[in-house]
């Protein structure tokens, strides 16, 4: 197993379900080590078992290593292994087993870090093809637009019952992720609004991530920080001192960095050195705090001719980064 805690500050490569030979190729261009997946939507060639086998997550860390890169982190599995736990309904029992043994799995297989989500009716957004600078094409989210949208589930869902559910799930995994030192890291719901299909989306605001934190403190416990969600909460106020209390506490194991314009309830998703915040003192921050986790690029406009991928989106979010790093090196 990697010990993260050994690691510098980095800039790694992700948002992928394939680690295939031009993606692993892209990442050592750019000089990265580490490697994250998304197995949001699980790819057909890894077995659908209502969990993540070892055999298949052993495979993608081989690879990764044979490439001479690291497979830190992978992030979020389908809502249907843990739909049922989300919001407390019959069958949540065999759904615990199975993310139990999908986290002994990722300590198996030596993964240190599982990302997480707690959002029942998974992203929104009311845009999919909204101008940003120079024509390239981003997301966008509208409130007015996604308010009366028809229930997600059975009926209308309440935050207390979404609160015992959370409660009830992290209380029997996190003695699995001690036991097999695996990190969990939560991510904001996005958009950060209070409701959504009729189910409540808690993590949406600094208290109830502080909540979340403080009732649920392990040090496998921590926060997949998506600086995107975070400027949405406030526009964008309120990153410098999120990332001041959770990143003293060794609480934000990654980042994933990028920006939009405007607040939760209307928002564009932009280049990461146009939106709401300064993203040089969000490093700066960082670095002040102790990180030494990994940040990656995240939601990229499509730049002109660029691919499915994002290709070139990425290729632009990621050396700002890196540029961003040396130049906060020495403080």
């Amino acid at each position: 197993m990697i010990d993260v805690t050994q690691l510098p500050m980095r800039i790694a490569i992700g948002q992928v379900n394939e680690l295939t030979d031009e993606f692993l190729t892209f990442a050592t261009q750019m000089g990265l080590q580490d490697v994250q997946m998304n197995l949001y939507n699980l790819p057909s060639y890894i077995k659908d078992t209502g969990r993540l086998e070892f055999n298949d997550l052993l495979k993608l860390a081989s690879r990764a290593a044979d490439r001479g890169l690291r497979l830190i982190a992978i992030e979020n599995v389908p809502v249907r292994f843990y739909d049922k736990i989300m919001l407390g309904k019959e069958g949540r029992e065999q759904q615990l087993e199975n993310m139990q043994e999908t986290v002994r799995n990722f300590g198996r297989a030596g993964i240190p870090i599982f990302g997480y989500h707690f959002i029942a009716t998974g992203v929104w957004r009311t845009g999919w093809d909204t101008p940003t600078r120079g024509g390239a094409i981003g997301n966008s989210f509208k409130l007015e637009l996604a308010k009366n949208a028809p229930l997600s589930y059975d009926r209308v869902y309440h935050e207390d019952e979404m609160w015992e559910n959370y409660d009830w799930y992290m209380s029997r995994i996190l003695p699995v992720c001690e036991e097999y030192n695996v990190r969990m890291a939560l991510h904001p719901d996005d958009p950060p609004v209070p409701i959504l299909g009729g189910v409540p989306r808690l993590f949406r605001n600094f208290e109830n991530f502080k909540r979340a934190m403080d009732t649920h403190n392990s040090p496998m416990h921590g926060l997949d920080y998506c600086h995107g969600c975070w400027s949405e909460m406030r526009s964008g106020a309120g990153v410098l001192e999120s990332i001041e209390h959770f990143g003293r506490q060794g609480r934000i194991f990654y980042v994933h960095f990028r920006d939009v314009q405007g607040g939760g309830d209307d928002f564009t998703e932009c280049h990461i050195d146009e939106g709401n915040s300064n993203m040089p003192a969000v490093v700066r921050k960082l670095r002040e705090v102790g990180f030494n986790g990994f940040m990656i690029d995240d939601h990229v406009p499509h730049m002109v001719n660029d691919s499915s991928y994002g290709h070139r989106g990425r290729a632009f979010a990621t050396g700002y980064m890196i540029g961003l790093m040396q130049a906060t090196a020495d403080g």
